[in-house]
């Protein structure tokens, strides 16, 4: 079965009350409800699959970075038009909130990131991406297919719902602070469950996996210019090497996981910009670094930030 037909399934299954479980659908021996497979069977129809296939390849075909998802969103809100599915745009730049259900309370949110990455898009193949430099390298194009899926299930049986599904099409994942607008947005404030799927490819066509406790770290972003004196490179002694004490910079950063943080409490650091110097023969005045750190708890998360400024003079350019 493919990876969208499941976890539109998935996503569907959290949404119908106990009370509509109960009285309507009877409980197998292990004591699973026949809903879940009844949704299932929906999402297999062969007209459900090629629509999900053709609305992903579009998108991914036509990649948007962060708040500049504006094809994006015009493709989001056309086809909830199509379902009679209400929604409100903008919000958060570029973002677009439906909602499916009795208007009522107990609201519960499904949610997907829509932006793209800056990278070139390498594979060679029929639904490559059409604009230099940008590609869906996460699978934000899934996420936003997936969740156009589960408005449509939801949508034809609106009826059954005890409730109400607040549909979240997210901006600007990819460092742009996009849930965060979400929130302040306030299209959140009243709901009482919010759910979200990753694609992954380190498990197989049809699988999914979750388990208990934390499953995504908080993460921040760092960066620094480090100046020295410029130089050339045959007389080292008369200038100051910035890209030798950014290299000592980056080496420090490497320790506060590797001897700070607790082995059993995930942290992680990543120097992955280093940018200086435009000559094989000359020092230059001034190098930049930059990077990302990553904590489970908002603990963890702090004391990193504290170290990361204290061992190299960052200046962090923002957290969430």
């Amino acid at each position: 079965m493919s990876l969208c037909k499941w976890v539109s399934f998935l996503l569907i299954i959290h949404l119908l009350s106990s009370s509509q479980i109960s009285s309507s659908s009877p409980l197998t021996s292990n004591g699973f409800s026949q809903i879940p497979p009844k949704f299932l069977a929906l999402a297999k129809r062969n007209d459900f699959y090629e629509w999900m296939v053709g609305i992903r390849r579009r998108i991914h075909e036509n990649p948007e970075l962060g708040y500049e998802e504006v094809e994006t969103s015009k493709l989001v809100r056309t086809e909830l038009e199509k379902m009679g599915v209400s929604y409100k745009y903008p919000v958060a730049v570029t973002g677009v909130v439906g909602y499916v259900g009795t208007g009522q309370a107990p609201f519960v949110a499904l949610r997907a990131d829509m932006d793209a990455l800056p990278m070139q898009e390498m594979v060679e193949w029929e639904h490559k991406s059409k604009v230099p430099g940008k590609m869906h390298a996460c699978g934000h194009d899934a996420h936003t297919t997936m969740l156009l899926g589960a408005a449509k299930l939801l949508k034809e049986h609106q009826d059954e719902l005890q409730g109400t599904v607040i549909l979240v099409f997210q901006p600007a994942e990819e460092g742009g602070g996009g849930a965060k607008k979400i929130v302040e947005a306030g299209v959140l404030e009243d709901v009482s469950a919010i759910f979200g799927l990753h694609v992954t490819n380190q498990l197989g066509l049809g699988l999914v996996s979750s388990r208990e406790g934390p499953l995504l770290a908080g993460s921040g972003f760092f960066e620094a210019k480090i100046s020295g004196k410029g130089g050339h490179a045959a007389l080292p002694q008369h200038a100051i090497d910035p890209i030798l004490a950014a290299s000592n910079v980056i080496v420090s950063l490497q320790h506060l996981v590797s001897r700070e943080a607790d082995p059993l409490d995930s942290q992680v650091v990543t120097v992955a910009k280093f940018e200086g110097g435009g000559a094989f023969n000359v020092i230059p005045d001034s190098v930049t670094i930059g990077g990302t750190f990553r904590a489970f708890s908002a603990q963890s998360f702090t004391q990193l930030k504290k170290r990361i400024e204290q061992v190299s003079s960052l200046r962090l350019l923002s957290s969430f």
